[in-house]
């Protein structure tokens, strides 16, 4: 099922803007007990809600999470019917995901806080009204990044930031804001140049660690990161779902990789599952619902920055 989720505000990255989060939601019936997920197509990987929709469509109703991964690829699509099933699997055995999953019960985290690219004064204005939130996520991308930048170290002098240029920037571009970093109290930097460019990584200073987003989708993308990246953004809509996601987490790890979890933009259902994968990560980035001008029932509480884990009502 396709559905739209209004914005409270127009949010614009490097490739554009949007008012609406579209989302597709898988619901698998069986035995009495339903289980849902949610996908947001991703235009970046060629994506889109009605083909989304038709992958959902088009799976058997017998699928089970060990059969999905050889009829969909990584993808929004794969990442709905996955939590969907593991939803499904908690409701029917009255048992929460994070146990059918062997994983430790999941705690409160603080998320970053993302403000969208516009002008130095929009942002410097945006980040003073976030300024009381300890992680602000920065989208940059564009000619005049250094501006925005210093505009919104201005409007949150305390607050700790991710930059992420969603591959907008040139070498040369990189290389000019690099010595910056550290001074304006950057973290990390996500994204940096074009997927399929950034061997020049290697070749230049890293005055920050540097995280891989649209480079890094699946386990499979991993080994070609190395030496490139200091950390990966894990992204169920990029991995296909929960099942890969934790088996691409420990990956990361095995391979010296920092972590980060990160979302599209989307309600609390796609986020939910996140949480779970986001636990003891160097960096949480699950604002989502935060961004929406209203969220589905049983939404996902948060207190500031702090999200909480879902209730069984919502998910898992």
């Amino acid at each position: 099922m396709h559905e739209v989720f209004p914005l409270a505000r127009a949010f614009a990255i490097s490739r554009g803007s949007r008012t609406e989060a579209r989302v597709v939601t898988a619901t698998v019936t069986r035995g009495g007990a339903a289980g849902r997920g949610e996908g947001v197509p991703y235009a970046r990987y060629g994506e889109t809600a009605s083909g989304v929709a038709a992958q959902v469509a088009g799976l058997p109703e017998d699928i089970d999470r060990g059969a999905l991964a050889s009829l969909l690829p990584p993808g929004a699509a794969r990442n709905a019917v996955d939590c969907a099933l593991w939803d499904h699997a908690a409701k029917a055995a009255g048992l929460p995901v994070w146990r059918l999953a062997g994983l430790a019960e999941p705690r409160p985290l603080t998320t970053a806080y993302t403000l969208s690219l516009d002008e130095p004064a929009a942002m410097r204005a945006a980040a003073a009204r976030a300024a009381h939130r300890p992680v602000l996520k920065v989208k940059l991308g564009a000619e005049g990044d250094m501006p925005r930048l210093e505009a919104v170290r201005e409007g949150a002098p305390r607050s700790a930031l991710i930059v992420d240029a969603n591959e907008g920037w040139s070498v040369e571009a990189y290389a000019d804001l690099a010595p910056h970093l550290s001074r304006l109290g950057v973290a990390v930097v996500e994204q940096p140049l074009p997927a399929g460019q950034d061997a020049m990584l290697a070749e230049i200073a890293r005055p920050v660690p540097v995280c891989a987003d649209e480079s890094c989708r699946d386990r499979e993308s991993l080994p070609a990161l190395r030496g490139l990246y200091d950390m990966v953004n894990l992204k169920l809509d990029k991995a296909g779902g929960l099942t890969e996601a934790l088996a691409m987490r420990d990956a990361a790890r095995a391979m010296g990789f920092g972590v980060m979890v990160g979302c599209m933009v989307a309600s609390s259902l796609g986020m939910a599952p996140a949480v779970l994968l986001a636990q003891g990560a160097d960096h949480v980035d699950l604002d989502g619902p935060l961004l929406l001008a209203g969220d589905r029932p049983h939404g996902l509480r948060y207190e500031g920055s702090v999200v909480h884990p879902p209730e069984a009502a919502l998910w898992g």
